[in-house]
């Protein structure tokens, strides 16, 4: 969606600024890498315009190429469908442009900062994402076994939210530590924050979500934990991630990832897109003016359909057309379950142990629904309650989630009309968009008898399934209990000098190969680490006053646990 008063920086609800280390898995400022201007890394003008093969034109892929292009690489990127992966921008069938609709990622929190980076660079700006509760939400209305709750902010919901609120933070503080950690990850204490998450790691394993909950003494309640799971705070309910490690969960709250968030304006493809087009201003070996466009003749390859280990320890690409080309290095951004099913793949490429990992990961599903709407008619008050007239919904009704996105009040507007994960978005896989919608706006009456959404919508309806998307199958990776291990062989695979030789040359990347899955942030730290480790395979260095990744990695290396 556009905006009448755009906003640029972002911008911190509390007194404190926002944390700046997205996890504390792998404890690196990547914003302070990026921001430094002997920047980060080159390579030897002998290796000046060789070709790299990125596959997966999403954000990972594109931070990646862009990158690699800078140091006088030329990146060839590899594109199944269209450029920006899971960030997706659709517009309306049967309405005039300007509308759109964030099909996949919509809103970003301030701990972003690497994210923030690339944002700030192509000049995107943000606002606020009308979350529930939210102080830039209207109202939010809770709607749980039938009976609604109309909130402008939590002290309007009964007493039993509130309890709710506070067992989790009592129970966080109990068996995590989070303020402990809070404040090293703010300070970014690195000592500290290994020494707090070695011990949670070793002890949290193999513990679900749920399991954590029912182990806290605030959490005894099953009514407690049923509210929870369905509402929760910050984005809504967290039921569907019960099954979850723990591990998971901590991560995204200790980073404050599940707050303040923002959307981007001019939406969130169009921060990739941009990427493709820039032309920066300090580039080793390509002329001024170069850009990823450029150097790909405005469109990248189409899908790889093979990947093969060659002599020289070679990496050779087959793509959909045909077209046979071999390379000293590839960066994988895809989702990893591609290596298995959509691509033919030489067991050579990967140790063992890094196919089990990617075998093993777990991919949570999701789907969405938008329709295009006259105005945002929901801001109109009731004559009788002095209310608004519709709110941001959270509710155990089939929608789940309801979000409100207008652009000012004569202007049209966007009702995500559902936004649901795993079990209740397999519920939606069966029906078409309309079927879909018709379920929807049954739900939404139930809970606004005296609304008439569907005299709002002006154009055809668009939905996604995130599982059912060939060149995805599947949202976001999300860690069951005892798949540490498996995720930390992904990360950590851009330290090649630790593979047998005839296992280098491939680099993985993208948010299932991050600690923190389904955040762009993770996508773009990825790419970096794989940056890192195509320029070290070529001979290239980091200046020392700016340390990559791969240069600090035993200072901050993952929690390694035992296998025996």
């Amino acid at each position: 969606m556009t905006s009448t008063v755009p906003t640029t920086a972002v911008q911190h609800s509390d007194e404190q600024p926002p944390i700046t280390m997205f996890g504390p898995d792998f404890p690196y400022a990547y914003d302070d890498f990026l921001a430094h201007p002997a920047g980060i890394g080159q390579i030897p003008a002998t290796e000046h315009g060789a070709e790299v093969a990125v596959i997966g034109g999403g954000l990972s892929g594109i931070v990646a190429a862009y990158e690699l292009m800078k140091m006088g690489l030329k990146p060839v990127v590899y594109e199944a469908d269209e450029i920006g992966g899971r960030l997706r921008t659709v517009g309306f069938e049967g309405c005039e442009g300007g509308l759109t609709a964030e099909m996949g990622a919509m809103r970003f929190p301030p701990s972003s900062t690497a994210l923030q980076h690339y944002i700030d660079l192509v000049g995107l700006t943000t606002r606020p994402f009308p979350n529930p509760l939210a102080p830039s939400t209207p109202s939010t209305v809770v709607d749980l076994k039938g009976e609604s709750h109309y909130a402008e902010t939590i002290d309007d919901l009964p007493q039993v939210y509130r309890d709710v609120m506070n067992a989790w933070n009592a129970c966080l503080e109990e068996g995590a530590d989070f303020s402990d950690m809070n404040r090293a990850m703010r300070e970014r204490d690195v000592p500290r924050i290994r020494e707090i998450w070695a011990r949670l790691v070793e002890k949290l394993d193999n513990q679900t979500f749920y399991g954590f909950l029912c182990d806290s003494e605030a959490f005894k309640s099953f009514r407690h934990r049923e509210i929870f799971g369905q509402v929760g705070f910050g984005t809504g309910g967290w039921d569907t991630d019960f099954p979850n490690s723990i591990l998971e969960i901590l991560r995204v709250v200790y980073s404050e990832a599940d707050d303040h968030h923002r959307g981007i304006v001019e939406g969130s493809q169009q921060l990739p897109l941009r990427l493709w087009e820039r032309e920066p201003a300090k580039i080793v070996h390509w002329p001024l003016g170069t850009s990823l466009s450029s150097l790909h003749g405005g469109d990248p390859r189409p899908a790889v359909t093979r990947l093969s280990r060659t002599a020289g320890n070679r990496i050779t690409v087959t793509d959909a057309a045909g077209d046979i080309r071999t390379y000293r290095a590839a960066v994988f951004t895809g989702q990893s379950w591609l290596l298995l099913s959509k691509i033919a793949c030489d067991d050579a490429l990967f140790p063992i142990d890094h196919w089990t990992a990617m075998e093993r990961t777990h991919y949570m599903e999701s789907s969405k629904l938008f329709v295009p709407v006259d105005r945002p008619f929901w801001l109109d008050k009731d004559a009788r309650t002095g209310r608004d007239t519709m709110s941001m919904t959270l509710t155990d009704r089939m929608t789940r989630g309801t979000y409100l996105l207008d652009d000012g009040p004569d202007r049209p507007a966007v009702i995500c009309l559902s936004y649901t994960w795993c079990d209740d978005s397999l519920k939606w896989l069966p029906l078409s968009a309309n079927e879909r919608m018709e379920v929807m706006l049954k739900s939404l009456g139930e809970i606004y008898p005296d609304v008439d959404i569907r005299s709002h919508i002006i154009g055809n309806p668009v939905t996604v399934s995130w599982e059912n998307e060939p060149w995805f199958m599947g949202a976001f990776k999300a860690n069951l209990p005892g798949h540490y291990r498996y995720q930390r062989r992904l990360f950590t695979h851009f330290m090649q000098d630790r593979l047998p030789e005839d296992k280098r040359g491939i680099f993985l990347a993208g948010d299932d190969i991050s600690w923190t899955a389904g955040w762009a942030e993770g996508a773009v730290q990825t790419a970096l680490n794989a940056v890192w480790g195509v320029m070290h395979q070529f001979g290239g260095t980091t200046d020392p006053t700016n340390p990559g990744p791969g240069d600090v990695y035993d200072e901050i290396a993952p929690v390694e646990l035992p296998e025996d």
